[in-house]
């Protein structure tokens, strides 16, 4: 059996008394594809900022491709293969789709100081463009505007420029949040696109989407994983009926 791409071991986040995440274990196999569910206040994007380095882990391991990264920092850790986004976007609103790819492309390059580089995608650096640009069905308004475009767009471009440092594990932080129910059917179409080598965690409060884009499910309560299981599992669990829809009253 091969050995986890992505595994935590025990990995807690404490802010003082607080336990945001406590004695989480996550694996995560090259092309596996998981979501995480819970509700405000679980600890899921604590989790992914450990998993990212942004917050550093109180206790516990992060291993990533059988290195300890625990202490990693975030740049480190974004160059072994992992890659994220956030919920809100973070995009450079006065330049072009293209232009935004561009920046994601030259971030982790030696050279992305270099004041002698032209400011077209070239070579190496256009087929990472043409290709996030393919992937996340943005091909045919790379020339527009970031402010031009819908904030269902703005969200697939967001995801794109986490595809151009070309991760081994993705991370997606409630992708398809504030989007209509027709940005959420383009989004979920995008997400099963794909590599299927490349590894996934899902953080998304639309269970019936998230339940239907991957193989396994873990359902974090207050800071710890409370059950973990397929979709199928998970949808039956009565622990998890009891977090979203409450205890059953009865007469």
């Amino acid at each position: 059996m091969t050995l986890p791409l992505l595994q935590l071991n025990s990995v807690g986040v404490h802010f003082g008394a607080l336990k945001a995440v406590d004695r989480a274990t996550l694996h995560l196999r090259a092309g596996e594809r998981v979501a995480i569910l819970g509700p405000n206040g679980a600890g899921k994007t604590t989790l992914f900022n450990a998993i990212t380095g942004m917050t550093p882990a109180t206790c516990g391991t992060v291993l990533f491709d059988g290195h300890d990264i625990t202490r990693a920092s975030p740049e480190s850790r974004a160059q072994r293969g992992i890659a994220r986004t956030f919920q809100i976007t973070n995009l450079f609103f006065g330049l072009s789709i293209e232009d935004n790819l561009l920046l994601a492309t030259r971030g982790l390059s030696p050279a992305k100081f270099s004041m002698w580089r032209t400011d077209r995608a070239q070579g190496a650096e256009k087929e990472i463009v043409d290709s996030a640009l393919a992937k996340c069905h943005l091909a045919s308004k790379r020339s527009l505007l970031v402010k031009e475009i819908s904030y269902g767009e703005q969200r697939q471009l967001e995801l794109a420029m986490s595809l151009t440092s070309s991760p081994r594990v993705l991370l997606l932080d409630e992708p398809a949040a504030g989007l209509s129910p027709a940005e959420r059917v383009v989004m979920a179409q995008v997400i099963r696109g794909l590599p299927s080598t490349l590894a996934l965690i899902l953080i998304e409060h639309d269970i019936d989407l998230a339940l239907g884009l991957v193989d396994r499910v873990i359902c974090m309560f207050q800071g710890t994983v409370l059950v973990e299981g397929t979709p199928d599992e998970i949808r039956r669990n009565p622990q998890v009926q009891e977090i979203y829809l409450g205890k059953p009253r009865h007469a």
